[in-house]
Formats: structure tokens, C-alpha cells, sequence
């Protein structure tokens, strides 16, 4: 087995910030690449968990074809622990997106935990994603 220098801080921002980048230019590819193909991902819109990239990569899919996309996003307030050779991370974000509606636009403001793990290839993947609606900032 290969050793790997210890996982970093400054790893785990950089490889959320590919996530955040690929979503933010609705670039399925890039976006899935982050992601380990047994990871799972928990969303407020969605009735179950979705237990695999695939499962998400349908549903993407699904979005795209009926015109939604990603018209920007930001990450702030990023919080890492760093867990050996996995690291959690929790950030707000804030997304702007387009769906087939007639190009109606939505924002959303929401709370994310994105679990990576360090694969035995060196690489360092999100495992599991959780977004949940962030409070509403004048409550």
C-alpha cells in the first residue's frame, strides 16, 4: 500500500472548491468526477437518500434535460475537520438556478456537509453530501 502525506486543511478546501466550481458551471462530468461512485447524498427536496453517484447522475440528468441550471454559487463560512485520512467540511451556500420554466430563477440558501475520504489511489473524493435550507437570515 502507497502512504500518502496526511491530509490538509488547505487539501480539503481545494478539492470542495472544485465541487462548488464544476456545480457552479453545470458541468455534470467535472462535478461527478469529485465523487466516489458508493457515495451518498441526502437533499431537502428529495423523498429518500440517493445511495450512489449513479443514482444522483440520473437525477441530474433529469434536472438538465428539463432546463434547469446552475446560474451561480457560492460557498462561505467553511468549517474543515480533518479525521486522518477523511476530512468533513460544512459551508453555506447560496445558488442561483434556472429551471425550464419559462426561465424563472430561483435562490437558494442552504447548509452543506460534504464528507471526503482519501482513496487508496491518493485521491481525495466526496463520499457524502448533505444539504439542508439555512435559516432564513432576518428570522
Amino acid at each position: 500500500m502507497t502512504e500518502h502525506p496526511a491530509l490538509t486543511e488547505t487539501e480539503v478546501l481545494g478539492a470542495v472548491d472544485a465541487i462548488v466550481d464544476a456545480f457552479r458551471r453545470t458541468d455534470g462530468a467535472a462535478y461527478f468526477a469529485c465523487f466516489s461512485v458508493d457515495a451518498t447524498f441526502v437533499f431537502p427536496d428529495q423523498d429518500a437518500r440517493l445511495d450512489s453517484r449513479a443514482a444522483y447522475e440520473r437525477l441530474w440528468a433529469e434536472w438538465v434535460a428539463s432546463g434547469w441550471r446552475v446560474l451561480g454559487c457560492t460557498s462561505t463560512d467553511a468549517h474543515v475537520q480533518v479525521l486522518g485520512d477523511a476530512a468533513v467540511l460544512s459551508h453555506t451556500v447560496r445558488t442561483r438556478i434556472a429551471t425550464g420554466e419559462g426561465e424563472a430563477t430561483a435562490e437558494l440558501h442552504e447548509r452543506e456537509t460534504i464528507v471526503l475520504h482519501r482513496q487508496a489511489d491518493g485521491r481525495l473524493l466526496a463520499v457524502h453530501e448533505h444539504l439542508s435550507t439555512a435559516p432564513d437570515e432576518a428570522a
